[in-house]
Formats: structure tokens, C-alpha cells, sequence
């Protein structure tokens, strides 16, 4: 799979859900393939949001998320709890990056 050229953060503020899914799918029509976002940014929120709007055509865009790194994230148990909220806000199965 390509990437596009343009991408887009989705690191939004948007209060209307509706609206930022319809911008999201949006950008996807235009050619946006890959769409960052993070537990942090919400925080959880955002990773909702982009699940919520990539779900039709997931297995045609890249979504990368991450997770806040500090001490107790080092321990394997933290990083597998963080990752599976992390797939089950972005209605996935796996984190492209």
C-alpha cells in the first residue's frame, strides 16, 4: 500500500463528531491514505473519532497511533493495555505504525 503525499493529523478540536467524520471520509475521497492520531489527543477521543470514520474503508487507509512514553510505560503490561484501547477506539485489529 501507497501512501499520499498529503496527510492529515487528526489532532482536531471539533466539537461536532458528525462534522469530523464527514472531514475525515472527506479527505480520504481526495486521497488522504494515512491519518496519525494518539490516545493522548482527547485524550482517547480523537482515536474514536478516526476509527469511527475510517471504519468503511479501513483496509485502504494507514492509521498510526502512539502512546505517551514514560517510566511505567516500559513495562510490557502497560504497553499491552494501552495498545488494546488503543484497537478498540480505532475499531481495528492492528496499528499500521
Amino acid at each position: 500500500m501507497e501512501t499520499s503525499e498529503q496527510t492529515t493529523g487528526s489532532n482536531t478540536q471539533e466539537s461536532d463528531r458528525s462534522h469530523g467524520i464527514k472531514v475525515i471520509r472527506a479527505a480520504h475521497e481526495m486521497g488522504v491514505t494515512f491519518l496519525d492520531t494518539a490516545e493522548v489527543y482527547g485524550p482517547h477521543t480523537n482515536e474514536e473519532l478516526v476509527g469511527e470514520a475510517l471504519a468503511p474503508f479501513r483496509d485502504k487507509v494507514i492509521i498510526p497511533t502512539k502512546f505517551c512514553f514514560d517510566l511505567e510505560a516500559s513495562r510490557p503490561e502497560y504497553i499491552k493495555r494501552v495498545v488494546e484501547g488503543s484497537l478498540k477506539r480505532l475499531r481495528t485489529d492492528r496499528i499500521d505504525l
